[in-house]
């Protein structure tokens, strides 16, 4: 009876423990990748995305490559990120302020076709939005977004250079700002 206690003791004990490494990696931020590191086999993290073929809110699939040669502002977010959803009216603002500066807004949707496209029926968004799913994770990664956050904005010159990145919630006066600077 007691080497049967003892193992099952054991046991729930490797169980948390198993438990408690896998939350700890998860919560763990990830330290900051040196420039180099962010090259990957198809080159930048630019280069992938102009690779990316992605369907917009209305299921149309899209090459973002189309965007190639403009300044961007690429909000990386999703329908369930509340300061995603409260960005969204002042992009869509800004977005009407610089269209006729050669600069666009492109919102690439971390969620499911479905959800972003029932999100888009109901909200007014004055930019394109595209949905990659958890691959728009990956890619926002790629762009330095170490821990995966959201919201999460890169802003691009039309060089295809990075300019600057933005974890959490945009301040705008900072971006106006920025985007003077360009």
């Amino acid at each position: 009876m007691l080497k049967k206690n003892q193992i099952v003791i054991g046991a729930v004990a490797l169980a948390f423990a198993a438990a408690g490494v896998w939350f700890g990696a998860q919560k763990s931020p990830s330290p900051a990748l040196p420039a180099a590191a962010h090259n990957t086999a198809a080159g930048t993290p630019v280069d992938e995305l102009f690779q990316q073929q992605l369907k917009d809110a209305q299921g149309v699939q899209q090459a973002l490559a189309q965007w190639k040669g403009k300044a961007l502002i690429v909000n990386f977010w999703a329908p369930w990120c509340g300061p995603c959803v409260e960005e969204m009216p002042e992009l869509s603002a800004l977005q009407g302020e610089i269209r006729s500066k050669n600069v666009q807004v492109i919102g690439i949707g971390i969620d499911s076709p479905s959800n972003i496209a029932a999100f888009a029926e109901k909200t007014r968004i004055d930019y394109p939005v595209y949905v990659a799913g958890l691959s728009g994770t990956e890619l926002s990664r790629k762009f330095g977004n170490t821990q995966g956050g959201l919201p999460y904005t890169v802003l691009l010159g039309a060089d295809g250079k990075v300019v600057k990145t933005y974890l959490g919630r945009l301040k705008f006066g900072e971006l106006r700002a920025d985007l003077a600077r360009m």
